[in-house]
């Protein structure tokens, strides 16, 4: 599978922006997906992943109520919606595949066996 990110960009606190993850690759559809951040001087965090049929998802703790995960299986696209962006979500923002078919690992980055090449956010105070 080959990911590529794209729809970040420079937004203002409390803006929003919608990522966007095309991906290539027979076995799309049977990958658990996820969405991975990471901030200058940390490490990568897991933000969001979503099944293989796009009815469960995960949400960190940082970012539940803000952020949305989708995919569309017919396109090989995932999404991510952010909404009311703070400034501590400014990081480089991965799309990653999963090691696995079942959602049951999926908190980790070393859940992830593909990635794509990131895309930056931005939020400024």
């Amino acid at each position: 599978v080959q990911l590529q990110a794209s729809g970040g960009g420079l937004v203002q606190a409390g803006g929003s922006l919608k990522l966007s993850c095309a991906a290539s690759g027979r076995d799309f559809s049977d990958r658990v997906m996820g969405w991975i951040r990471q901030a200058p001087g940390s490490e990568r965090q897991v933000v969001s992943a979503i099944s293989t049929s796009g009815i469960r998802t995960y949400y960190a703790d940082s970012v539940k109520g803000r952020f949305t995960i989708s995919r569309d299986n017919a396109k090989n696209l995932i999404y991510l919606q952010m909404n009311s962006l703070e400034p501590g979500d400014t990081a480089v923002y991965y799309c990653a595949g999963n090691r696995y078919t079942s959602f049951s690992s999926y908190q980790r980055p070393n859940d992830y066996e593909y990635w794509g090449q990131g895309t930056l956010v931005t939020v400024s105070s």
